[in-house]
């Protein structure tokens, strides 16, 4: 009889929510495939879970890497049920300090790699007619700040892709869930982050002090990763999974402020916004 116990791939797992989403998963009886560009940084916690648990190089930058890794999570569980795409890190400029380079590496793998890996994952998930994905973007896929713009951008782009697909895919059986992460208590502000080395100073007062203040919560954000973990889970156990899961007090604060204040610019531009209407006849 084939084994019914879920088979995810989480991508990023060797460290932050993506570790912590592969120890949640491994822990209550799933099968998982652990993926890291450096298979070495997942291998012990593959080791722990037995033939649960299946070590993988996945580069999500790297085509031909998502190509192996997935048809070896394929070959050795069988199928995907569970698809996190959770590899990405942020960048710290003012736009106008951005390095060129920098910024394509980035969407690289924020935005690129996403859908290098979804390409990869989707045909399976397809042929069953069930699964589930799940895209990691941000609170800061919602709202945008000074000196993470290029980050906003690739969350920015990422909600748009995965509001896309989840209409594409909801007639096939799959679900897409957005989990939209405020400050977890990870590495993302700390080794993980990178920076552009130009500093202007005609923006040292916005994204200059908005940098600073970036680095300097790091190890003190308010979200637990497990908790994080946990609650993207019970979503992906939902019957209807959400398209959209805010994951921490802070992002909820955040969120419904920033819709506050769009509704209401939105009323107040009321009348300039109809006034592009043809007349009636």
């Amino acid at each position: 009889m084939p084994n019914e116990t879920p088979v995810w791939l989480i991508t990023g797992c060797s460290k932050g929510l993506g570790r912590a989403l592969a120890e949640h998963a491994l822990e209550r009886g799933d099968r998982v495939a652990v993926t890291a560009r450096d298979p070495a940084a997942v291998t012990g916690l593959a080791v722990r879970h037995g033939d649960r648990a299946l070590a993988l190089e996945l580069d999500v930058t790297d085509p031909e890497s998502v190509k192996a890794a997935v048809q070896e999570c394929e070959r050795t569980f069988g199928r995907i049920d569970v698809l996190v795409n959770n590899a990405g890190y942020g960048y710290l400029a003012a736009v106008e300090e951005g390095e060129d380079a920098a910024v394509r590496a980035l969407y690289e793998t924020n935005v690129h790699g996403v859908v290098t890996v979804l390409k990869a994952a989707l045909p399976g998930m397809r042929a069953r007619r069930t699964g589930r994905v799940v895209n990691i973007s941000s609170f800061g896929g919602l709202a945008a700040f000074a000196a993470t713009g290029y980050y906003h951008a690739t969350k920015f782009a990422l909600e748009g892709l995965s509001e896309s697909l989840a209409a594409e895919l909801a007639p096939l059986g799959i679900a897409v869930t957005i989990a939209e992460p405020g400050g977890l208590r990870t590495d993302w502000a700390g080794e993980s982050m990178r920076q552009s080395p130009l500093r202007l100073d005609d923006y040292e007062q916005t994204a200059g002090k908005r940098r600073e203040a970036t680095l300097a919560v790091s190890g003190r954000q308010p979200g637990d990763p497990s908790r994080a973990a946990a609650s993207i889970a019970a979503a992906v156990d939902a019957k209807a999974p959400p398209l959209r899961l805010l994951l921490g007090s802070d992002a909820l604060t955040g969120a419904r402020a920033c819709l506050d204040h769009r509704r209401a610019e939105i009323d107040a531009n009321e009348a300039l916004t109809t006034s592009v209407d043809l007349p009636a006849s």
